[in-house]
């Protein structure tokens, strides 16, 4: 079943007389881990930034993007933030609390989760990622790549349906890249998380992808395995 489909999305920001996105039509089933490749300015965190409804940009936008066949700048707030999961580049700008496990029921707080629900998601999370023993730690304290495992542990504390990342390794050296692309590996795997990556090392992120998509200049080329 089709949890994201898009139809003939065309997208053009405030001043430009260029579309950004042209005519892009694509689908994702559940529990698929897809791979968004293509050059720097080709439309892909445009086009991601599209699948969740407070990250949307401004702009002109046609056609249909949809989340279990709802269009979803027409979502609630609460299913939004819940379903739909964002990892952005940079590990410092989606971090918003002092310690790591306050950082992990942040959102659970936020929408209003009763205290042993929090604690519980709170401590699955720390076990299924590992970091029990940063629980109490500064987030100051942390190296990039802990940071970015932090930010990816705090979106999945939620449960989403969904998980999207925007060149979430960009800023990490070779070793802790190819731990948080193995973690993505073992999310999408044994939690059945549908993934939506956008990648500059591709080499790695394909060993995880059931599905690849090409983009350049706007437009989707193709789409197939690895």
């Amino acid at each position: 079943m089709e949890i994201i489909s898009c139809s003939h999305v065309n997208f053009a920001y405030p001043g430009c007389e260029e579309d950004v996105l042209k005519d892009v039509s694509f689908s994702i089933r559940r529990s698929e881990f897809v791979v968004l490749c293509g050059k720097s300015g080709c439309g892909k965190s445009t086009l991601l930034r599209h699948l969740k409804k407070n990250l949307m940009p401004y702009g002109k936008l046609e056609g249909h993007i949809l989340y279990c066949g709802e269009e979803v700048e027409n979502l609630d707030d609460r299913v939004s933030t819940s379903q739909i999961g964002f990892v952005q580049q940079n590990p410092d700008n989606q971090i918003v609390t002092d310690k790591v496990w306050h950082e992990l029921a942040f959102g659970l707080e936020s929408l209003g989760y009763d205290t042993p629900t929090i604690r519980r998601r709170v401590a699955e999370m720390a076990s299924f990622f590992g970091i029990q023993t940063r629980f109490y730690k500064s987030v100051t304290e942390l190296s990039g790549g802990q940071k970015q495992l932090l930010n990816l542990a705090s979106v999945m504390v939620l449960q989403p349906k969904v998980l999207i990342l925007d060149e979430p390794t960009s800023q990490l050296d070779p070793i802790a890249a190819s731990d948080f692309l193995a973690t993505l590996g073992k999310i999408n795997r044994e939690l059945g998380t549908t993934i939506i990556l956008t990648e500059h090392r591709l080499e790695e992120a394909f060993s995880f992808a059931s599905r690849v998509a090409v983009m350049d200049g706007g437009r989707l080329l193709c789409s197939g395995t690895p």
